[in-house]
């Protein structure tokens, strides 16, 4: 799909910075790539600190109770 955009020289100039790109479709396109790749991670982020989505980490919660506690007694 082809779709016409007015950006500024600087704006472009940027853009072609940014992306590492040398013409002005592919840096455009590489540019909303991320840009969308990025608000797909907030939203995965929003739903696990919202408490939507969860992960259960058993072994790696009883291997960090179980390193504290030796650690503690190291310590005594």
């Amino acid at each position: 799909m082809k779709v016409t955009v007015e950006l500024s020289e600087n704006e472009m100039a940027e853009i072609l910075d940014f992306t590492g790109e040398s013409k002005k479709g592919p840096a455009i396109r590489r540019l909303m790539e991320q840009a969308l790749q990025q608000l797909h991670r907030v939203q995965i982020a929003q739903r696990f600190i919202g408490g939507e989505w969860g992960v259960e980490l058993e072994s790696f919660e009883n291997d960090r109770d179980r390193d504290r506690q030796r650690a503690q007694e190291l310590a005594e």
